[in-house]
């Protein structure tokens, strides 16, 4: 199962794999460089931040309880889950590694985003969320392609397995 999740969709000429590869890794870089590093504790974070290693910014669960609904039940995990997802979902995605698994991720976090925390906001603040998920749904689809490490992976398994 985990081989089927990891195996990219290639396409036919290197190039379309490239045109593919290049949202992937620039949403994946502004998604943990900018919008989890904010939230989530990691190297890079905000020093302003004081933010330990894998750690929430503690105004998040507040936010993510004020959404209501299952949210309010269980802020600190969502809010744990949603930064985890942004921060190390885009290291994963910058790589092209686990791409569909952490791919799921981000696509549930921005449908949160963009249908509970910003749909009464207007349409300018959904915006961001919006491309984030459209991203995230054609590489849940598609995979990484070439230009990622499960190409890499999935290859190298193909390899041993002859």
């Amino acid at each position: 199962m985990l081989k089927k999740i990891t195996q990219p969709l290639v396409m036919p000429y290197w190039w379309q794999d490239l045109i593919i590869a290049i949202p992937r890794i620039v949403y994946g870089y502004l998604l943990t460089a900018d919008f989890g590093a904010a939230k989530f504790g990691l190297p890079w974070s905000p020093k302003d931040n004081n933010l330990g290693f894998f750690e929430v910014a503690f105004w998040f669960p507040e936010d993510v309880k004020s959404y209501g609904g299952v949210f309010a039940l269980f802020p600190v995990f969502f809010a744990w889950m949603g930064a985890f997802s942004e921060a190390v979902g885009g290291i994963f995605l910058v790589l092209g590694l686990q791409t569909r698994l952490f791919s799921f991720l981000i696509v549930c976090t921005m449908a949160v985003a963009v249908f509970v925390q910003q749909m009464g906001n207007g349409m300018w603040n959904m915006l961001p969320g919006m491309g984030f998920l459209w991203v995230a749904m054609y590489t849940m689809i598609l995979g990484s392609g070439r230009f990622g490490l499960d190409y890499l992976i999935s290859k190298k398994q193909l390899t041993h397995a002859k």
